[in-house]
């Protein structure tokens, strides 16, 4: 918020000036004599006044307005504006999210997928201050998007994820959650970030893969990297997750949830948002700025008007 001071604040006790100013122009004794001489006016006291003789004293109130801005122009005035300098202690997320046919699933609306991929959109909207990446792993994990602040870019990439690539044998069977995990971990590892994130989402167990789930979570850990485990689907599949990934989740300090349904994963995404605030810190700061230019337009128009009116309007007739 600007608020406005003066440089020279003592240059204002001239606005003292225009008392004397308006004792000399209301004086009885300065006014002209008429230019018409009769014995008596008494005629005239009834008659309508007119516009011109109730504004008689307008060009000299525009002349005191000029004066007056003329004054607060040499007292220089300025606006003090508060500033914040934030500096973001910043969070680096990548997304790792399972791919592999069984995600069509629909015990989920519209199935398990576009389910998760709508709430993980949702996610990186809220998070606009952060670095996010996505992998996706299904037999094998690969780097869909690399860690971005260009979420437009990464919500595209995020919508073209699908399951075609298992679905039609490009990628292996399988779930492979450990090389998930690792590829997510590995993408992390040269970031400069006070704090690194996995959200892992899974609907199955770790069937294949060269890396154990475990054993990634463990480099994860090490790398100072906190993994959040979400296991999707309806409960009876998802025994096998739910033997790992509660695994993975507390050895890297991290939570696990089960979503059963929409509404359960975007609370979830919720929770996991509100645990993951960007702290920020401020240094204030006062920046000054010339604000001169108001008064000076306003003294101009006013000894503009003052003119126009004297020398069109109340001329006066020898």
């Amino acid at each position: 918020m600007s608020s406005l001071s003066f440089a020279h604040p003592h240059v204002l006790w001239l606005l003292l000036l225009l008392l004397p100013m308006a004792l000399w122009h209301y004086m009885p004794a300065r006014r002209r004599e008429p230019a018409v001489r009769m014995a008596t006016t008494e005629m005239f006291r009834g008659a309508p006044q007119t516009w011109r003789n109730r504004l008689r004293h307008l060009p000299f109130f525009l002349r005191m307005c000029a004066v007056a801005m003329v004054i607060g122009v040499l007292a220089r005035p300025q606006t003090d504006t508060a500033l914040a300098a934030y500096e973001r202690e910043g969070i680096d997320i990548m997304l790792a999210m399972d791919i592999s046919v069984s995600m069509l699933e629909q015990d989920l609306t519209p199935n398990r997928i576009e389910a998760a991929k709508q709430v993980a959109a949702d996610f990186v909207v809220e998070r606009a201050n952060d670095n996010i990446g996505l992998t996706l792993f299904a037999g094998e994990a690969f780097t869909q998007c690399p860690l971005t602040s260009d979420h437009a870019a990464l919500l595209q990439l995020l919508a073209a994820a699908n399951c075609e690539l298992q679905a039609r044998g490009i990628i292996s069977n399988g779930t492979a959650v450990g090389m998930g995990v690792a590829a997510a971990a590995n993408h992390l590892q040269s970031s400069e970030a006070k704090s690194k994130v996995i959200i892992l989402l899974t609907d199955g167990e770790n069937n294949t893969g060269d890396i154990s789930p475990l054993t990634a979570a463990e480099a994860a850990r090490k790398l100072g990297i906190r993994i959040y485990t979400i296991s999707v689907g309806q409960a009876d599949s998802q025994d096998g997750a739910e033997q790992t990934l509660p695994r993975i989740a507390e050895a890297t300090g991290g939570s696990y949830y089960r979503a059963t349904d929409s509404q359960q994963l975007r609370a979830i995404y919720r929770e996991i948002d509100q645990l993951e605030k960007s702290k920020l810190s401020a240094a204030m700061g006062e920046a000054r700025y010339e604000a001169f230019q108001p008064f000076a337009m306003i003294a101009i128009v006013c000894l503009l008007l003052e003119l126009l009116l004297r020398n069109l309007f109340f001329r006066r007739i020898p």
